[in-house]
């Protein structure tokens, strides 16, 4: 007698990190170790009547990969099996998955609520896109509740949030503003990339939904992109959100999922030694001579460092960097470095660093560069799995000859 379905292994009662190992595995008739690839965009019937049930049943079976895969079901059920989700469908990148959670629920007349410090691609979203749709986007200062309270005054129909934000680490109180957000009829989303389901877990806090760009730390390793959406009420992620994935088309390929699904399994002790080690970092680079500022959740000189603490369980591998010379210093520094790399991505196994000003946010106006305080001396690391020591080596060396 076998000991337990081997093939659709029950992962209830298992700890986290157990599941980020065994969690929606659907083996084979080959019986592999190693989750299998579904390459494939379509499925074959054995006749026509099984085609007319598979498309008339409640999706279970694989009819296109546009709708459902088998490779990425099991990336999508391993994800929400460690984040607590009823519901979870990946999409082609984060921001397809921003894109697709905010768009399916809002209708002209809707009212969205966000924070000023928003990454430069969901800005556009809200700014641009939503009132193309006759939906009003309202901005606030996502650290001041009073500004929360009053634009949530009226009723609303979505709040969309990242915390810690990119790239000036500015938190929100996620419990607050969801209380805040519910009275006024809004749905929560929250862009949890920066933190991860490691270190934050907004449905503790109210959120209810819940996005990734997947590209970034679950990937870990610069290998694909990818994005994924969860919520806890199945319902509404499977009658409003699904129908809109399903029809516009932002699916994720079988082999970037299959890429996730197997960097899900050591993104745990990645975040938690990615996570130290900035630490170190930030402490280090707090007392450099040359530089004039460090943002980090974890460190006590952060603004929300109490908040911090409440909500999140470890400061991520995040650090926004604000070098006194400007951005003539900037750049020297950057030039200078051997090991820690210059990119615009972020969440890789190795360290990279880039100048938001001049890259990820340089389509932004100057009164927005200044509202999300991203100034020509900042710089944005992404701490990697080096050795700490080299890191704060290869950075000292850098800004000395800067």
């Amino acid at each position: 007698m076998s000991r337990t379905d081997h093939r659709n292994p029950n992962v209830a009662g298992l700890r986290p990190r157990s599941k980020l190992v065994h969690g929606g595995i659907r083996r084979s008739s080959f019986d592999e170790t190693c989750e299998a690839l579904y390459q494939t965009s379509g499925f074959v019937y054995g006749s026509a009547e099984e085609a007319e049930n598979a498309f008339a049943n409640d999706g279970t079976r694989h009819v296109y990969s546009r709708f459902r895969n088998p490779t990425t079901a099991m990336f999508e059920d391993r994800l929400a099996e460690y984040e607590g989700a009823e519901w979870a469908y990946a999409t082609a990148s984060g921001m397809a998955a921003v894109h697709g959670a905010l768009m399916s629920g809002l209708r002209a007349g809707d009212r969205i609520v966000a924070p000023r410090a928003l990454f430069i691609s969901c800005t556009w979203i809200v700014k641009e896109l939503c009132p193309r749709y006759g939906i009003e986007p309202v901005f606030v200062d996502g650290s001041n509740l009073a500004e929360w309270e009053e634009a949530l005054s009226k009723p609303t129909k979505a709040v969309f949030i990242e915390t810690p934000s990119n790239p000036g680490l500015e938190v929100v109180d996620l419990q607050a503003v969801s209380d805040l957000a519910h009275k006024a009829g809004a749905i929560v989303v929250v862009d949890n990339a920066f933190a991860t389901p490691v270190l934050q877990r907004p449905f503790d806090f109210g959120a209810d939904v819940i996005i990734y760009s997947a590209t970034k730390h679950i990937d870990g390793q610069g290998r694909c992109l990818g994005g994924v959406i969860l919520t806890k009420d199945k319902k509404y992620g499977s009658e409003v959100i699904h129908p809109f994935l399903r029809n516009t088309g932002p699916t994720i390929a079988p082999f970037n999922a299959w890429l996730l699904l197997k960097g899900l399994e050591t993104l745990e002790l990645r975040v938690q030694a990615q996570s130290a080690a900035a630490a170190q970092v930030a402490q280090f680079l707090e007392t450099h001579p040359k530089v004039a500022q460090v943002l980090y959740p974890m460190l006590p000189s952060h603004p929300s460092y109490d908040l911090v603490r409440k909500q999140m369980s470890g400061g991520g591998n995040m650090l926004s960097i604000f070098l006194k010379g400007g951005k003539a210093e900037a750049f020297n520094a950057l030039n200078g470095l051997r090991m820690v790399m210059i990119s615009n991505n972020l969440g890789d196994s190795k360290s990279l660093i880039t100048h938001p000003a001049t890259t990820t946010h340089s389509k932004l106006t100057d009164e927005e560069k200044r509202a999300a305080r991203i100034e020509p001396g900042l710089l944005r690391l992404s701490v990697g799995l080096e050795d700490p020591q080299d890191i704060m080596e290869d950075l000292d060396r850098a800004l000395a000859e800067a």
